[in-house]
């Protein structure tokens, strides 16, 4: 059977990077599909770029979020199979021929995800850090991620008609996590097939990253209280992530202890903290050397184990005060 797929793209501001999405999407070598592209009242100049493609544009006439921009998208769409990616993401030729062939060979019941190329399209260190750790945080589990990205969510039209799509009045993301989560527990399958990728525009500096990592952790806080599953091996949020933080926390009190007691016990703790860091997230740091060699696996540890865990950290702690307070 050949599926009509109609891939969904919310669009705010995204100029910056719409023509290239839009070029990618639009070059795919599946032979029946539609691109329809929700304008979530931009600024720039993203309305025009997009009327320079074939696409289908919807232009909201308020700013809604992008859970209200997919929902209008998939309201306004006649594919068999929705797809949703963002305006920062390139679709590989590839790609829907995938999403349709792994609909066909799974169950009618299936959520199917794809998730970001381990190299994206901007080379720097930090873009290409956090594609390498997304790939392989969301293909940990293709057979039961906790979550589909909406990177590259595929899936039945009628089905998330009749789930009510996105939740409109959640937090500013997550959406794709909360989704995915209400799909499992009304007896639906979530599966990712590794092999349906989008390649990202990141432009990440550090600065970029870090901010990104405490702005993520600060609502994955504030979701996984609320949901009651904040030690929950959960994609990007994984059991190697957190005990990354929670040891990178525990060497920093014991160093801290270490200054003015100098008791070599504190020095030795932390270094057997830190063995136990490598060998529990040494998946990682293989995946890391494996796509781009030594140096890179090495800065990209150094990185990881000693910076990146102060970024969520401080989301963390900021999520869960926000949580307390809205507890009151």
């Amino acid at each position: 059977m050949i599926y009509t797929i109609s891939v969904i793209i919310p669009n705010h501001n995204g100029s910056a990077t719409l023509a290239k999405c839009l070029e990618a999407a639009l070059a795919s070598r599946y032979p029946k599909f539609e691109v329809v592209v929700v304008d979530d009242c931009s600024e720039d100049n993203s309305v025009a770029i997009i009327n320079q493609f074939p696409c289908k544009l919807i232009r909201l006439d308020k700013p809604s979020g992008a859970s209200k921009a997919r929902n209008i998208g998939a309201l306004n769409s006649r594919g068999d199979i929705l797809f949703f990616t963002d305006a920062d993401c390139l679709l590989r030729k590839d790609t829907l021929s995938l999403v349709a062939g792994t609909f066909s060979e799974g169950a009618p019941d299936s959520i199917i995800g794809g998730t970001y190329t381990p190299v994206p399209y901007d080379r720097g260190f930090f873009s290409i850090f956090q594609s390498i750790f997304i790939h392989y945080s969301e293909t940990k589990k293709p057979k039961a991620p906790d979550y589909i990205a909406t990177h590259a969510m595929a899936v039945d039209a009628l089905v998330f008609k009749n789930m009510g799509g996105f939740s409109e009045d959640f937090l500013p993301i997550l959406e794709d996590v909360e989704l995915s989560h209400r799909l499992r527990k009304s007896g639906y399958r979530l599966v990712i097939n590794p092999d349906i990728m989008v390649q990202h525009i990141f432009n990440f500096t550090m600065v970029g990253s870090l901010r990104n990592a405490v702005k993520k952790s600060m609502y994955w806080t504030l979701y996984s209280l609320k949901n009651r599953d904040l030690f929950a091996d959960s994609g990007t949020a994984s059991f190697e992530l957190k005990f990354n933080v929670v040891s990178h926390f525990i060497n920093l009190i014991l160093l801290l202890l270490w200054i003015p007691l100098s008791k070599p016990v504190l020095l030795y703790l932390a270094l057997v903290l830190s063995g136990c860091n490598i060998l529990v997230n040494r998946k990682l740091l293989k995946t890391f050397f494996q796509i781009k060699g030594f140096k890179f696996a090495f800065l990209a540890w150094i990185y990881y184990a000693l910076i990146y865990p102060l970024a969520v950290q401080i989301g963390g702690a900021v999520g869960m005060i926000k949580y307390l307070l809205n507890s009151l």
